[in-house]
């Protein structure tokens, strides 16, 4: 453990203030989860307001408390998951706060039809959801996109974390960052809850990193009409990789009004994340053979590398009911972010470790707007019951970028297994705009209009949704120096669905989906390309599935079988370019709930067949595609201690086979499982709620690659991270 002096940063003391001027409100301890021994449950806090400023308000929790019953689908409000004809899971805040998680690359350890990798060159974080790329920019936040930040979103931001399975276009338009095939994450924002909430937490883990936070509701005004929720986090330290340094800071604040016949909810948040010499990906030279991952606390980072992100960002919602059955709804929102690296990802030239690397910085700055209105209203037709909803979106970017590499011809050596720091070189050999003001290289302008119908026949046990949505993609790349528009596209596509839902008994429900995804054209970006900037224009996936899910009262199954083609993309001879076609097809089984009083279960398994069809001059058709392995398993077990009142025993196991780190399937990652343990303990301390939290993740301290890729035809390296103690506690006030 190496020592670190915690020092306040502005966020920490606004925190710090927060927590001692509401110290003094007396708050009910929140309420146990159902299956859970009743006692005060500092983890567990009872959401009765709107996350949304919507009618049906946050969906209940299901048993066990970790997952929802139910989540938002775009235009067609919030669903429970017995009435969509999809597959989707929505990860709790309590789920959330008993994991101790860090960001939403966290709670997603928890699903199997995820795994979890990394932007091309930088630390963002990506989500590969059934073998497509789902990036960071395409998190929604409570529906819009583009809003949070880009590359890491921390878990204090967060009241639910809701992944939809599937193409989904139609649901929330066309995602930004090209993603939307694969699936989609919907981040909902924490609302005051109906009793009082003054909660402070701070915690430590491996490497010295330190952790405060302070979580603050009120609800005030007639009926307890206004609430406001704030949120104050701040990390500093080193991490459990050697000389890894990170620090967060964010604060963000939620307000809610509840009137007769109209909602209103804000949101406005700040997060500045910084890492120092972060531990880089690995890209290794497709004439060897895959190294063997190197110690899995090693770090192979140049200590001058850097990554740093600031965002601020803010949204408004508001909806209305026209009448009995009728509601319209708006929302709002924008960000300002700014990105800052320091670069310098080491390339692997031979099995024994040696590889080369050079320095590569870039400037990004990014304004987002975007916005959507829509109207939901019910109607009768004979014995026909209708659910009509219809939506109009606009999404606005304007990306400013600019870059700069030392000499990548006489590169910088060093051995991913006995690292070498070299001097600092100077980033002047090849420029791309200038790095203290950067032009506008990018902007991206999206619009779409959607019309759906839900109709229920014969009592409800069939469930029929149709619909469309046009979407228009307009997309502009600049010269880097000059500013000089380099090519644009303007294209118009509708994307239909269809979706059947049929329930054989109330707690039965099969269906069947047709959905398409239009995925915006790639932007040609990386540190080894001679097509920089080039802009592609959008291409269509089509996906097929059908399932089945069993509500046994206390325990949620389900199973899905999918298949779904995309259009890829690929580095050849140093261009980027759409050169050929991939097809997923999967099987999907996963299951949450309480099989038995004081035991919780979450997890499942994924089948992968993700095959290349059309390949740069052939030469992969019929391989597998980079970074998908055939099996994904993940398993959470929570049990409470029988006797020991307050003490639960937590585990999980996540398991995934081997994939290949080429096209041509030469370099195969082996497989790996990672086990991970912990306990909490809740009890009263002088009238207040106390919960203590221990977590060791990775428990044998297993080296392993976790990932391959996650960039169109990229099939750069992820070292998994090493054994990580992280102990916390919570009071509330």
């Amino acid at each position: 453990m190496q020592n670190n002096k915690f020092k306040l940063s502005p966020v920490a003391l606004a925190a710090f203030l927060l927590v001692n001027s509401a110290a003094h409100a007396q708050t009910a301890p929140a309420a146990p989860q159902a299956d859970a021994t009743p006692v005060a449950q500092a983890q567990t806090v009872t959401i009765s307001a709107s996350a949304d400023a919507s009618k049906e308000g946050l969906s209940s929790a299901y048993s066990g408390g970790q997952v929802a019953r139910g989540g938002r689908l775009g235009l067609l409000g919030n669903v429970n998951v017995m009435d969509t004809p999809f597959n989707s899971t929505n990860y709790t805040q309590a789920l959330i706060q008993d994991q101790q998680s860090h960001s939403v690359a966290d709670v997603l350890q928890n699903d199997p039809s995820v795994r979890v990798a990394r932007g091309f060159g930088n630390f963002q974080e990506l989500y590969v959801i059934r073998g497509f790329a789902v990036n960071s920019d395409d998190l929604a936040y409570n529906g819009l996109y583009g809003l949070l930040p880009r590359q890491y979103v921390s878990s204090e931001l967060l009241e639910r974390v809701e992944v939809f399975r599937g193409a989904n276009t139609f649901i929330n338009g066309a995602a930004p960052g090209g993603g939307g095939i694969g699936g989609a994450i919907n981040l909902l924002p924490k609302r005051a809850t109906n009793e009082p909430l003054t909660q402070i937490t701070a915690g430590m883990e491996s490497g010295g990193q330190v952790y405060a936070a302070a979580d603050i509701g009120r609800r005030f005004g007639p009926d307890n009409n206004t609430g406001i929720r704030i949120n104050a986090a701040h990390r500093d330290g080193d991490t459990a990789v050697d000389n890894e340094k990170r620090k967060l800071d964010v604060i963000s604040v939620g307000l809610d009004y509840k009137g007769r016949d109209f909602r209103l909810s804000a949101d406005v948040g700040y997060q500045d994340h910084r890492l120092t010499a972060p531990r880089p990906s690995v890209t290794v030279d497709t004439s060897i053979a895959l190294p063997k991952a190197p110690d899995a606390s090693s770090n192979f980072a140049e200590p001058w590398s850097y990554s740093n992100e600031r965002d601020t960002f803010g949204t408004l919602r508001g909806e209305a009911d026209l009448s009995k059955d009728i509601v319209a709804w708006a929302a709002f929102g924008a960000r300002s972010g700014r990105e800052s690296n320091v670069l310098a990802a080491p390339t692997v030239t031979n099995v024994d470790g040696t590889a080369n690397t050079y320095r590569f910085d870039n400037e990004r700055k990014d304004t987002v707007r975007t916005g959507e209105v829509g109207l939901r209203g019910k109607l009768q037709t004979g014995s026909v019951s209708h659910s009509l909803s219809g939506t109009l979106s606009g999404f606005w970017l304007d990306s400013r970028n600019a870059y700069a590499l030392s000499d990548f011809i006489n590169t910088l050596p060093t051995n991913i297994y006995r690292p070498l720091a070299s001097p600092e070189p100077a980033a002047t050999f090849f420029t791309g705009g200038k790095l203290a003001s950067p032009l506008t290289t990018h902007k991206s302008i999206l619009s779409s209009y959607a019309i759906a119908d839900t109709m229920s026949f014969a009592g409800d046990t069939v469930l029929l949704t149709v619909g469309a949505r046009n979407q228009t993609i307009k997309d502009y790349s600049y010269d880097y120096s000059t500013g000089s528009e380099n090519g644009k596209y303007n294209e118009s596509a509708v994307t239909p669905v269809a979706g059947l839902v049929f329930k054989p008994m109330k707690n039965v429900s099969v269906y069947a989906n047709y959905i398409e995804a239009l995925q915006q054209g790639a932007v040609a970006s990386g540190t080894d390309i001679v097509n920089q900037g080039q802009t592609f224009s959008p291409y269509k996936s089509k996906q097929k599935e059908i399932g089945v899910k069993y509500d046994a009262g206390t325990l949620m199954m389900s199973a899905a079988i999918f298949t779904t083609s995309q259009p890829s993309a690929y580095v050849q001879n140093k261009v980027f370019g759409v050169f050929g076609e991939q097809t997923n097809r999967g099987l999907e089984l996963s299951l949450y709930g309480v099989p038995t009083r004081g035991l919780r279960l979450l997890g499942g398994l994924t089948l992968l067949d993700a095959k290349q069809n059309r390949s740069f001059g052939g030469a992969n058709d019929g391989k597998d595609a980079i970074g998908v392995p055939d099996t994904q398993l993940n398993m959470g077990v929570e049990w409470d201690i029988p006797g020991l009142r307050g003490l639960t025993l937590t585990g999980r196991t996540v398991y995934t086979s081997s994939q290949y780190a080429d096209g041509a399937n030469k370099q195969e990652l082996p497989s790996w499982t990672r086990l991970d343990l912990g306990a909490r303990y809740t009890t009263t301390i002088a009238d207040r709620a106390v919960t203590f939290r221990v977590r060791v993740d990775n428990v044998t301290d297993k080296s392993y690659w976790a990932s391959a890729g996650g960039y169109p035809g990229a099939g750069y390296l992820v070292l998994g991270a090493p054994r990580t103690f992280v102990v916390s506690g919570s009071v509330d006030f």
